[in-house]
């Protein structure tokens, strides 16, 4: 399917990011349960819960990686019939826990692999006045430019997650989903993987965070969405988050 022949743009439609009713799972195993979530353009939203409420698999099934029903719509643009590298054609980029870089190639190439493709749909959709590149990334990370010609399997853990961020920002997209970025990572690399989200939503690129690290989320987000039982039961703002502490403790808390 051609993302051109879906839904025209239509600002006026609704949040700039919708999904609602989202139904998905593994085999016989329903995980997400008429799961609705929407983000404002700009905007970076934490999507918190503990381990097996439900996060990864919607950002999944958001990115047609598994079996799904629901809607789905990027800046008026029905997506929930698209493919899954239709998806990122209209400008949703992911970031997955597992990272998923390509290890026997360089970084280099590991970063061009992100690019835009010259399809129609991706030369229809508008570039971004301040695009993001390679050059810019290597600047911001020295190790990766010091290892540009190194596979991507002899990196550090830190180094994978950085490169696996960076090669999603080079298919400029206008929403990144990014699934529990500082997990395993040393505490000088959760400051930079925090530094680069930052500067993420100081572009304008909203953001949906599944972050188990509670600081890192607050001192991220917007706004906060928490997940149980494969459905949203707390949103608000990080304020009204912070004076809600009986939803930490019956959603977060172990």
């Amino acid at each position: 399917m051609n993302t051109q022949s879906m839904a025209a743009t239509c600002p006026q439609c609704g949040p700039f990011f919708s999904a609602s009713g989202i139904v998905a799972g593994y085999g016989q195993s329903q995980v997400l349960r008429g799961t609705s979530l929407h983000i404002e353009a700009g905007e970076t939203v934490g999507l918190l819960g503990r381990n097996g409420s439900g996060r990864s698999t919607f950002l999944k099934a958001v990115m047609k990686l598994l079996p799904s029903s629901g809607t789905i719509s990027l800046n008026g643009t029905a997506l929930e019939r698209a493919k899954t590298h239709e998806i990122s054609r209209a400008g949703i980029g992911y970031v997955p826990e597992a990272r998923a870089i390509f290890p026997d190639l360089t970084v280099r190439e590991n970063l061009l692999v992100g690019l835009p493709q010259g399809s129609p749909a991706r030369r229809s959709r508008p570039s971004r006045a301040n695009p993001w590149t390679e050059d810019e990334f290597l600047d911001m990370f020295p190790n990766l430019k010091r290892r540009v010609n190194v596979a991507g399997g002899a990196l550090s853990g830190g180094e994978q997650q950085m490169l696996t961020i960076c090669r999603a920002l080079m298919g400029q997209p206008a929403l990144l989903l990014v699934d529990e970025p500082t997990e395993g990572l040393s505490l000088s690399m959760v400051d930079q993987v925090a530094a680069l989200l930052k500067e993420v939503a100081k572009r304008g690129v909203a953001v949906l965070l599944v972050e188990q690290k509670l600081t890192i989320a607050l001192g991220l987000c917007d706004r906060i969405n928490v997940m149980g039982h494969g459905q949203i039961v707390f949103d608000g703002t990080v304020d009204e988050f912070e004076a809600s502490p009986e939803v930490r403790a019956e959603w977060l808390e172990i």
